[in-house]
């Protein structure tokens, strides 16, 4: 079902299946921001990464002893969230643990995506609120992360043709440099590397290819927002966290019209890795009745 928050200058909506953005669009022009999720490039719009960020090692992963299988970037994006509640500028959604989740994922949980509409400073905002809580007995490992997928160019785009992103720009606050790795295009897995990518006054200039060899996944809180601006510099939307690191997607190869900026609090496995799920790097720990509160806000220009 199809859910909205609106006021005079700004109307979201969001999808109760994976608690997903789906469009967010300012008033003044109609403008739409949000990838609609043409298959042919990619099919989804925002979806939030739960259990787990990335791909997993053979695709699986150990626990007390048991081998598990679950899909890249978890299960929680494809599956019903309970509407909770809504007031004039916020909504929440919830999701809790099934049959089918404790097949591949062995532990009882509460997922609670919120989302708020503010007036910033110029800008419209959109805040994002995760809530993960562990009503078990016993210790919950997790990761949780964002995939929002951003028109660009998005001005004057044809729904039917590929992008050029060549001019753009994307924007690291207070960052002279950014040291970044890739993963393998082939399992997905994080690969042992550092790739700098230089910045003029925070900028980096999109050029063709960009986007061709792989994940840019940036660790180490380098910064706390990136933004996509045009050829002047003029910012189009900003996203800003607390996370330990992100990554920023457009898919290879396809001169896609969008780009994804991607909070994370978690990563696919790297290429050696070799422990259970309690030793997979950043993962989250809850003890039992313990709540993790994370998220980010989406700052449209």
């Amino acid at each position: 079902m199809r859910y909205f928050l609106e006021n005079d200058r700004i109307k979201v909506e969001i999808d109760s299946f994976g608690a997903e953005v789906k469009s967010v669009i300012k008033k003044n022009g109609m403008q739409e921001y949000m990838w609609y999720g043409n298959p042919k490039y990619w099919g989804r719009t925002s979806p939030v990464l739960f259990p787990f960020v990335g791909s997993l090692k053979e695709k699986k992963y150990s626990w007390k002893g048991k081998e598990y299988s679950v899909p890249q970037h978890g299960f929680a994006r494809d599956k019903e969230f309970e509407f909770v509640s809504a007031s004039e500028n916020e909504i929440w959604f919830s999701l809790k643990e099934d049959e089918e989740t404790l097949e591949i994922y062995p532990f009882c949980f509460i997922l609670e995506i919120g989302y708020r509409i503010e007036h910033g400073n110029g800008t419209e905002n959109v805040v994002v609120m995760w809530r993960v809580k562990n009503p078990a007995d016993d210790t919950m490992f997790f990761s949780i992360g964002a995939h929002p997928a951003f028109l660009c160019p998005v001005h004057g785009f044809d729904k039917d043709k590929a992008g050029c992103k060549d001019g753009y720009k994307l924007y690291f606050e207070g960052a002279d440099e950014i040291h970044h790795h890739g993963n393998d295009t082939v399992t997905g897995l994080s690969v042992e590397e550092d790739i700098r990518l230089p910045l003029e006054n925070g900028y980096a200039t999109i050029t063709t290819g960009f986007f061709d060899r792989c994940t840019y996944m940036v660790e180490g809180k380098q910064t706390g927002c990136v933004g996509i601006a045009d050829e002047e510099k003029r910012h189009i939307v900003d996203v800003c966290f607390d996370a330990p690191l992100f990554a920023i997607w457009s898919p290879e190869k396809k001169n896609a019209p969008f780009i994804c900026i991607e909070p994370w609090y978690g990563r696919c496995d790297a290429v050696d890795f070799k422990g259970d799920l309690s030793q997979r790097e950043y993962t989250n720990v809850l003890k039992a009745g313990e709540t993790f509160e994370g998220g980010y806000t989406m700052k449209f220009y």
